[in-house]
């Protein structure tokens, strides 16, 4: 008798040899993405934290609704400097909208503003031809000592502008500054471009 032989299908599979540099490099492929989203986290949480102006108190630099990208790394390796443009909270109040002012006078400086004019230890600011006269000098109608990181922030619209001279802010403390304002994105006609 004889047998018969099968044709056509086969139960046996093949086994297949998993080649070692595929493997290696589908490896390398999930550690370079894994590596490039812990950089994009890390760039977007010292440099992309995003805050909106509110109101005029920076014009013409900033406008009301546009945005500001924030240095947040910047001041743990510098200091604050004058005529720095920061974001903080008022007040230190972390449940508060940032507010973004130019920094005038630095731990140390004794601010006071006299007939619309600002002095720094004593002396016209140099910058007071570049802003309009100061109407309402606020606490700093007397002489305002900044203490050991304390800063005094006017709004470039000195006029349209709640800061360091309202009591309910006064001189920003160190702790409550976010970082400095680094980009200004697009709004209405300004473009994208460096906040100076």
């Amino acid at each position: 008798m004889r047998r018969r032989r099968a044709s056509g299908l086969s139960f046996y599979e093949k086994q297949s040899k998993i080649n070692a540099r595929i493997v290696k490099e589908v490896l390398l492929w999930l550690l370079y993405t894994v590596v490039a989203l812990l950089m994009a986290v890390v760039v977007v949480e010292s440099f992309g934290y995003r805050v909106s102006v509110i109101g005029a108190s920076m014009e013409p630099l900033l406008v009301n609704g546009q945005d500001v990208l924030v240095n947040r790394v910047i001041y743990r390796i510098a200091n604050i400097s004058r005529g720095d443009v920061i974001v903080f909270y008022p007040g230190g109040n972390t449940s508060t909208h940032p507010y973004v002012k130019r920094v005038v006078a630095v731990p140390g400086d004794t601010v006071q503003i006299v007939d619309g004019e600002l002095l720094i230890n004593g002396f016209p600011d140099p910058t007071n031809e570049d802003y309009d006269k100061i109407e309402d000098a606020g606490i700093a109608a007397e002489p305002v000592t900044l203490g050991d990181d304390e800063y005094f922030v006017l709004g470039d619209s000195r006029n349209n502008s709640e800061d360091s001279r309202s009591a309910g802010i006064g001189a920003v403390s160190a702790g409550a500054v976010i970082g400095k304002a680094w980009l200004s994105l697009p709004e209405g006609e300004l473009g994208l471009g460096l906040v100076r």
